[in-house]
């Protein structure tokens, strides 16, 4: 019997995944690691997305970036230029209607390394220089692509579009962790923030049978980072597939 697949994304984002993994003949358990919550007050948001008309390019941190901000968005400026990490955020904006065949788009070179290094990397910074570029992110995040532009002398501005958190440890929450415990998964980890929030679910339950068994957990990352934040953590057993749902089944199928 294959071990069954933990998806630890964000509920709203976890469906379709597991349609998948459950069509490859594998048990999928939806393990939601990050809760993704509107912000109470949309008014920054929507005067950033009013002022957009005005940008060389528009940048989104991940898929939650962009259905928060295309709440508000009835029609995309052809002209201005949209820049993601990875494939999941190209799946959000054909979601809203928005691909290679209506607007351009952005993302970094290397799937295996969908981040924001690497999405600098891949800019032309020169012509972003003495330009507006516009970073729709979430309310905490890493300031390195802000930074980064800054640097190359691109005017930023960046908007909060949505909150995230890790889901506090209920007694159900808690329950689901040791069942699935009990034996070996293949866990589909797509936030650093995800993991070293169920490292510290784990441990917060306060049995160290339990934290040996998540280390001897097999977990499929798509990112880099993620790699190093898992190692990082005692998690040695990784499979670095690269950005996309097709490379996270890829990579399954390739275990079975």
């Amino acid at each position: 019997m294959p071990d069954p697949v933990i998806i630890t994304r964000p509920l709203a984002q976890a469906g379709a995944l597991a349609e998948q993994v459950t069509a490859l003949g594998r048990e999928a358990v939806l393990l939601p690691l990050l809760d993704i919550a509107p912000l109470d007050d949309q008014g920054p948001l929507k005067a950033a997305l009013a002022g957009m008309h005005d940008c060389a390019m528009v940048a989104f941190v991940s898929p939650n970036a962009i259905d928060a901000a295309f709440a508000h968005i009835t029609v995309w400026p052809t002209w201005v230029t949209l820049a993601v990490l990875g494939e999941g955020s190209r799946a959000a904006l054909e979601r809203h209607g928005i691909n290679n065949n209506t607007a351009t788009i952005v993302s970094p070179r290397d799937p295996a390394r969908s981040d924001s290094e690497n999405l600098l990397e891949t800019l032309d910074l020169a012509a972003l220089a003495g330009q507006k570029v516009l970073i729709v992110r979430g309310e905490s995040g890493r300031e390195l692509m802000a930074d980064g532009l800054r640097a190359a002398g691109v005017i930023v501005a960046t908007v909060p579009a949505y909150r995230r958190s890790v889901p506090p440890l209920t007694e159900a929450l808690a329950q689901q962790l040791r069942s699935v415990l009990e034996r070996e998964n293949d866990w589909i980890v797509t936030s650093s923030e995800a993991l070293r929030g169920l490292v510290a679910l784990v441990a917060q339950m306060g049995d160290p049978a339990l934290v040996e068994k998540m280390q001897q957990q097999h977990l499929i990352v798509p990112h880099a980072r993620i790699a190093e934040t898992a190692t990082g953590l005692g998690l040695h057993r990784l499979t670095l597939c690269g950005s996309g749902d097709e490379r996270l089944l890829a990579a399954l199928q390739s275990r079975a």
